[in-house]
């Protein structure tokens, strides 16, 4: 679909059902919209599909795409489907990924707008994160040599970038009157807490109380210091209402989408907001959202953290796969992964397989969703289809990417056939009053298929000031690589005998859950050889190449 093609926004929200006097506009194609009468009721009855994929690789996977395309195919077949997505960083825009609203004929619009500023979203994020740090910097700067002064800071500063050379800085340098001088560093802004925060909130009433209960860090005398305590969450909250109101675009086909919210699910949560979610499913009789990377990251964390805060269940979990992905995890070689290989393709199925036992340990029924593309051979769709009949798994596949909403309409009914029956209940890996380690223990065993966990030196001390106090009952958020089940990024065949690493424990108080970091993690991601910036212009007053 073309530009001059795409809905005035007005429309497409009335075609949605969204009443005018809740819609806030951003030009012609954008808008948020006000979630003040979201009615559980609706929400209730709505079906949720939630899109993961098998393990990610340097092919990719394409969840948006088939978010998208499966979307315009229930559409197609006359069903209200709404999407509900995480908008896109800056960072994966311009570094390594590129762009993030669908390919061919499966995409978001407006496109670039979406990739860029958007409705400005992280960029409130990103102030207000900051803004919290210079006034906590502000307050210690007073405080110095009282007990009340700050003897361990955990607030660091964030931009939605990826540069490496901010990972580790020096603040306060030339002299007292510029502050005290303490190393700290910049995270990506989807790594901010305050993202998750945003994302898990279901009011502004929440918003607040969860900016309240923020850790900060510890004072000279060893007391736990929060926003509350610093007596700013007001102006936070305040620099954050407009960013808790989803955003609402459309794809090339005229449907609504509402975006909204974007942590990263290796360094955080990995799924949009609660209320983006709720408020699609107010809509929409059909939701489909995406939960970031494999099923071992994001669907892991939608269930065991999004789900059981939210009360929200998916009807159906789709696994997205890709001839080319598959055949990595079958160890053929990169370069040869557009060639026919049934060999390879048929070995690469155990990445298929142990993707599937994840989502059914939740209670989830799944469906195996091909993501195609020109060079797949019908051999090898019939093997993965075979493969899933003999496993008595749904099968179909996604040709969105070329034919639009058409190319999903087998797919798409086969969720309206497969969501009939109500959904299942929410088999959780653990218990909120299991212990955290105990916690980590069974994601490791359950999700990835390790053995154990060791606690490193540093987690077993902040893991003993967890217990003192209280947050021992909060869920567990895994920071780990998202190219293997380990916490080895080259271990990429590895699916069983493998213990995990836990490095540091950190409390996200006010998101509400204990970050375990596993293995070498960066919060801040830098940028490839060749960044994706080098492609991007502006030819003939369009941005081209996002």
């Amino acid at each position: 679909m073309e530009q001059h093609q795409i809905k005035p926004i007005g429309e497409l929200a009335t075609e949605a059902g969204i009443d005018a006097d809740d819609l806030i506009t951003f030009g012609k194609y954008k808008a948020k919209i006000n979630c003040d009468n979201l009615d559980e009721k609706r929400i209730h009855n709505s079906k949720l599909i939630l899109i993961t994929s098998i393990t990610p690789t340097k092919a990719g996977n394409g969840k948006t795409t088939t978010s998208i395309g499966l979307a315009d195919g229930l559409n197609r077949i006359g069903k209200k489907a709404i999407l509900a997505l995480r908008e896109p960083s800056l960072g994966p825009c311009f570094g390594m990924k590129g762009g993030a609203t669908g390919g061919g004929r499966s995409t978001l619009h407006p496109s670039a707008d979406i990739n860029l500023h958007f409705n400005g979203d992280f960029h409130m994020i990103s102030a207000a994160n900051n803004m919290l740090a210079a006034l906590l910097d502000n307050y210690n700067f007073h405080k110095q040599g009282s007990p009340e002064e700050m003897k361990d800071v955990y607030w660091r500063r964030v931009l939605d970038v990826n540069d490496r050379s901010l990972r580790f800085i020096i603040t306060g340098l030339h002299g007292e009157k510029n502050g005290l001088p303490a190393e700290t560093g910049f995270d990506i802004t989807p790594a901010s807490e305050l993202m998750a925060v945003l994302c898990l909130s279901h009011n502004l009433e929440e918003l607040r109380e969860r900016i309240d209960s923020v850790l900060l860090g510890f004072t000279a005398n060893d007391k736990p210091f929060t926003t509350k305590g610093l007596g700013v969450s007001g102006a936070i909250t305040a620099l954050l209402k407009d960013a808790l109101l989803p955003n609402l675009v459309q794809t090339a086909e005229g449907n609504p989408a509402i975006l909204h919210g974007g942590p990263f699910a290796n360094i955080a949560h990995g799924c949009n907001s609660i209320l983006a979610t709720k408020t699609a499913m107010h809509y929409g009789d059909y939701v489909l959202t995406e939960a970031g990377f494999g099923s071992d990251l994001g669907a892991e964390k939608f269930f065991n953290i999004k789900c059981r805060k939210s009360g929200i269940v998916p009807a159906l979990s789709i696994l997205v796969v890709t001839t080319q992905s598959i055949k990595l995890h079958g160890e053929v070689p990169v370069k040869n992964i557009k060639l026919p290989d049934q060999g390879g393709l048929l070995k690469g199925m155990r990445n298929v397989e142990k993707h599937i036992n994840i989502l059914q340990s939740f209670g989830q029924k799944v469906m195996v969703v091909l993501n195609q593309f020109d060079f797949d051979t019908k051999e090898e769709t019939d093997l993965i289809a075979n493969w899933c009949k003999d496993n008595k798994i749904v099968f179909a596949v996604n040709s969105a990417y070329n034919q639009g909403g058409e190319g999903c309409i087998d797919a798409a009914k086969k969720i309206v056939e497969l969501t009939a029956e109500p959904a299942n209940d929410i088999q959780f890996t653990y218990d909120l009053n299991d212990s955290v380690d105990e916690k980590i223990r069974k994601v490791v065993r359950t999700i990835y298929g390790g053995d154990d966990i060791i606690l490193e030196k540093k987690a077993r001390r902040q893991l003993k000031r967890i217990n003192e106090l209280g947050y021992d009952k909060l869920p567990v958020c895994i920071a780990k690589t998202q190219y293997s089940f380990t916490d080895v990024p080259e271990h990429v065949h590895k699916y069983n005998g493998f213990i995990i690493s836990v490095d540091e424990l950190i409390v996200n108080a006010g998101a509400g859950f204990i970050v375990a970091v596993c293995g070498d993690m960066m919060r801040m991601p830098g940028l490839p050889t060749v960044p994706a910036a080098n492609s991007i212009d502006i030819v003939n007053g369009e941005i081209t190449g996002v």
